[in-house]
């Protein structure tokens, strides 16, 4: 019998969401003998390499997997008979149904019993992966659509390798040894991807574990050439979603320790490139302490325990991201932006090019909407859409997906930045410089489009504020006693925008949202432009409720919070 729980606070957090947890999977060459162990409840139990360390999700607990209940992804735990229904979908989400065939669950069970010597827990074990061997015959008419495909086969094989270190089993061993052959089967093999981390990591563990040999070369050979595709020479993860790199860095980490405990050599490349994971992942980090949500990116990540490289701006030019700040260490009164470019979409990637984020005075001010999940569903499509970022539109043309953007231009020295960008991903150049100003704080963005095309924007405001009517080419946003204003004019006559839009909360066509985790929406102000056959220029300024903004010859003064910022636009699309 099964059947759901009331609705429970269990939450896995950052970048585990996905997958729960990073998987551990230390191999060693010792065969594991015998079959369960007997005798009294608690008993002196060796602990393994294989079973303990940091590749267990923090729910379900032991005593939860004990009492059937399951919860997984922050979702309410649902409740689970002796004989499991392994076709089982109880919130038809993909991602709980990856989490529940990878039986990691059943793992801490076998990691648990090593610890605490509870024989009910090992039995139990036993009992949950011998039933799904039993259930999910691969090819077999009623196993799970799941069961197996690669990334499940890559995240169970571990369970079933810690499993095998207390059960001698014959199924079981014959399991790993399907498991291994589907992992080492090139047809499913997922190169330069965290599914490839994943799936060397588990085939090193599985050859290790029964002296396969040629499986535990392929896997090393394979991760090094995945980590290559993977990881750029400067550190950027290429997945186009910046909180994988946690995930990655998290993964390599483990396969290092592997790779030694299986007394093999780690290549070069491997321990390089996930050294220069972290100067990423710091850079991808905003002064609040949560990385920054682009791509497949939940706004609650929060990165932990990477070093403050010395750089307060970085490009990473060949995976496409600009990351600048003010300083690494006044929390309260640092600005932090991005900015995207580069290859088309892949993976874990957005429609997002030339799109901007923008935080300042501790807080967020543009942000991008966020991760929701991989449900394929409207709000899903939406939320990796163009219209969910703060990007340039050519209006009345169509958008050209997976089309590459390039950063031409950028000065990245002092108090002041500016970059310029271009693509053509609605088959006309579309072209947006960036202006970012700290200490008296303001962000500028020049936006414009060839010929006698007409451009228009979109602008993504933090949940936390509330718009004001817009009017004279200007949106006020305030939040309690703190302001922030949007001014737009069109060049080169300077003249106010009319015609701004602000959107919050609605559903035909999806508009004015954000996602601040997995699975939630709020409404939250999103400002759209009006098509323009002039080009736009938008400054952002913090802390300012109705700033003054003058032109005169190109140059255009802004009173700041801090005082008055002077900055050229030109017609052309330059800002300096």
């Amino acid at each position: 019998m099964i059947r759901p729980l009331l609705s429970r606070s269990w939450k896995e957090t950052g970048v585990r969401r996905r997958s729960s947890a990073a998987l551990v999977l230390s191999a060693v060459m010792l065969l594991a003998g015998g079959g369960v162990v007997s005798g009294a409840e608690a008993v002196a139990v060796k602990r393994t390499v294989e079973c303990q360390g940091d590749w267990l999700p923090a729910t379900p607990t032991s005593e939860e997997v004990m009492a059937g209940e399951l919860s997984f992804l922050g979702l309410p735990a649902v409740k689970v008979g002796k004989n499991v229904n392994w076709r089982w979908s109880p919130y038809k989400n993909r991602s709980w149904d990856m989490v529940f065939h990878s039986l990691r669950w059943m793992g801490r069970l076998v990691a648990d019993y090593e610890l605490n010597g509870k024989e009910s827990y090992l039995r139990r074990a036993r009992e949950i992966a011998k039933d799904w061997v039993d259930d999910n015959p691969r090819g077999g008419r009623n196993t799970s659509p799941y069961a197996w495909q690669e990334h499940p086969i890559a995240l169970r094989a571990p369970a079933l390798v810690c499993l095998s270190k207390h059960v001698g089993d014959d199924w079981l061993k014959k399991s790993l040894a399907e498991h291994g052959r589907m992992l080492a089967d090139p047809r499913l093999y997922e190169k330069g991807h965290n599914h490839g981390i994943d799936q060397d990591i588990a085939l090193l563990g599985v050859g290790c574990r029964y002296g396969r040999d040629e499986w535990s070369k392929l896997a090393i050979r394979r991760l090094t050439e995945t980590v290559i595709l993977d990881v750029d020479s400067q550190g950027a993860l290429r997945e186009q979603a910046p909180r994988y790199a946690i995930y990655v860095h998290q993964r390599l980490k483990v396969a290092i320790d592997n790779i030694k405990a299986c007394d093999r050599a780690v290549p070069a490349q491997i321990t390089k490139r996930w050294n220069s994971l972290e100067t990423f992942i710091a850079h991808a980090t905003q002064p609040n302490g949560n990385m920054v949500p682009i791509g497949d990116g939940g706004a609650d990540v929060r990165p932990a325990g990477y070093d403050a490289p010395t750089q307060k701006v970085k490009v990473f030019g060949s995976s496409g991201y600009v990351f600048g700040r003010s300083s690494w260490k006044d929390e309260k009164d640092s600005a932090f932006y991005s900015i995207r470019f580069g290859p088309g979409l892949k993976y874990h990637g957005h429609e997002d090019h030339l799109g901007v984020t923008y935080f300042a005075q501790g807080r967020d001010v543009l942000v991008d909407v966020g991760f929701h999940s991989y449900e394929n569903t409207p709000y899903r499509r939406w939320t990796m859409s163009p219209q969910a970022h703060n990007v340039p539109v050519v209006a009345g043309a169509a958008f050209r997906g997976g089309t590459p953007s390039k950063l031409v231009k950028s000065s990245t020295g002092g108090s002041r930045q500016s970059y310029r960008l271009t693509d053509r991903a609605y088959g006309v150049a579309r072209t947006r410089s960036v202006l970012v100003n700290h200490g008296d704080d303001l962000m500028a963005v020049l936006d414009t489009a060839a010929g006698k095309s007409k451009i228009s924007n979109i602008w993504h405001f933090d949940l936390g504020l509330t718009a004001a009517a817009p009017g004279g080419g200007r949106v006020v946003l305030r939040d309690k006693d703190w302001k922030a204003t949007l001014v737009q004019v069109a060049l080169p006559s300077c003249r106010p925008v009319s015609g701004l839009k602000v959107v919050r909360g609605a559903n035909n066509p999806i508009q004015g949202w954000v996602s601040p985790s997995y699975l939630k929406k709020t409404p939250a102000p999103a400002v759209l432009s009006p098509a323009s056959a002039d080009p736009l220029l938008t400054v952002v300024v913090p802390g300012v409720g109705d700033p003054k903004v003058r032109c005169s010859g190109g140059k255009v003064t802004v009173e700041t919070a801090g005082g008055a910022v002077s900055f050229t636009a030109t017609p052309a699309g330059t800002l300096s």
